[in-house]
């Protein structure tokens, strides 16, 4: 298992938050200005050479993978302005950053996922999104950018613009993004509604629950037939915030001290994880409680693991679904995460998963250090004829033709980075893999 020491930010070395990506980067960059990134850009134009730009590490693909120059964005990390609804920060403040300015200007985002460690240009890029069936991706509330080009120019894009729908989530191949504005809400109370139930109870509300539940997902637990549901819905007023003690008790020592200690005895001893599994499944208790939306929507996670989401049309959820305990029940080791299935609204943002349609997401997960290939490849085996679409920060094995087959405006995405980056300065083999040379 991987150690939990990440690199020195100016170290050559680098590894992501799932320990399963690592490079060494020839160089190091960490400009402070927006000058600086394009100066940057510009010399690396002049010679030749790549640069990748990293965020947080919270990719499970090697799409921040640098074989050459890596740039890091943490010194550009700051608030620009606050226009009514529309915010505009620096691409590299994180987003639990993000959530505490808008919080002190009376707003919010209107979604989140359900972590905030990454910043903000990799979660537009990536197609981070949370669950309701009136939101998307985090990109849908991007009203513009700013982005360094290959030749080292920084271009302004908004809803005005025909690069816009490919601008709001380019993956990292058009450009170095800069500054980001969000078109944000006023400030709410989710009120949090989660407990346990079979998960055929879940599966026969779902039509009915997701129309009527703000933001609405669940968590399978393999080798039984439990599952937890969590519903969040907008309310007046905070009148029963979780108690400390329930909330250290719940996110701290039972999520996280609690889990490691389960995983890591999963490891030493497979025969035991169905058995673990079962446990924890029963050992879920309900809880209801309001808070501010974003400490509602994230959550800390601190035990280590790659990840493989896939997005599929929402009436193709059922199918999915059947397919996993068979594909767990024949795999040579066992699985020790949840599987997680959220659902989310169509959007226009052109490699965006949800492109279009209403979209049933699941995600399967595995220890950090497990094996977990012939999961996902078995999995991925029965989402991608469902026409499937892998979110582009989780593992997943596809390449350019048969993404292609999967988004209607790929190639349309395609003409637009020749356009902004013809020479390939922001590549490397992961955007080869996936959008071709």
């Amino acid at each position: 298992m991987t150690s939990d020491i990440a690199p020195p930010v100016t170290s050559s070395r680098w590894r992501n938050w799932g320990g399963n990506q690592e490079s060494h980067a020839t160089d190091v960059l960490t400009p402070g200005t927006v000058d600086e990134v394009s100066s940057l850009v510009k010399n690396a134009a002049a010679t030749g050479r790549r640069i990748k730009a990293v965020g947080s590490g919270h990719s499970f693909t090697a799409i921040a993978v640098a074989d050459d120059q890596r740039m890091l964005l943490h010194r550009l990390n700051g608030l620009i302005s606050v226009d009514g609804n529309l915010v505009t920060v620096q691409a590299g403040m994180p987003l639990h950053r993000l959530n505490h300015l808008l919080a002190e200007h009376g707003l919010a985002m209107p979604n989140l996922g359900d972590i905030d460690q990454q910043t903000v240009a990799g979660a537009i890029s990536t197609g981070t999104h949370g669950a309701g069936d009136s939101h998307s991706t985090l990109a849908s509330c991007v009203a513009a950018v700013t982005l360094v080009t290959g030749a080292g120019t920084a271009l302004h894009v908004d809803e005005a613009s025909p690069l816009f729908p490919a601008a709001r989530l380019g993956i990292g191949a058009l450009g170095i993004l800069v500054e980001v504005t969000l078109r944000c809400v006023p400030a709410f109370i989710l009120l949090a509604d989660e407990r346990p139930m079979a998960l055929k109870e879940i599966l026969a509300l779902l039509d009915e629950g997701i129309a009527t539940n703000d933001h609405l997902e669940f968590y399978w637990y393999p080798y039984t037939d439990r599952a937890q549901l969590k519903r969040n819905n907008r309310v007046d007023e905070s009148h029963a915030p979780l108690s400390a003690f329930r909330g250290w008790l719940d996110e701290e020592f039972l999520s996280n001290t609690v889990f490691q200690g389960a995983c890591n005895l999963g490891r030493r001893i497979p025969a035991l994880v169905p058995t673990i599994s079962a446990v924890a499944a029963r050992a879920l208790t309900a809880r209801t409680y309001t808070e501010r939306s974003d400490k509602v929507f994230c959550t800390a996670r601190r035990v280590r693991f790659v990840e493989m989401e896939y997005e599929i049309p929402r009436e193709h959820l059922p199918e999915a679904l059947a397919a996993l305990p068979t594909i767990i029940d024949k795999l040579p080791f066992k699985v020790q995460f949840p599987v997680e299935v959220r659902f989310t609204g169509p959007d226009d943002v052109w490699l965006s998963h949800g492109y279009g349609r209403d979209s049933a997401y699941i995600a399967v997960h595995q220890f950090s250090g497990a094996e977990y290939e012939p999961y996902f490849r078995a999995f991925e085996a029965v989402c991608e004829p469902l026409g499937g679409r892998p979110h582009w920060g989780k593992l997943h094995y596809r390449d350019a033709e048969s993404l292609r087959r999967a988004y209607p405006k790929f190639d349309d995405f395609l003409a637009v980075r020749d356009q902004l980056d013809p020479d390939r300065v922001f590549t490397n083999p992961y955007l080869q893999q996936v959008l071709g040379s």
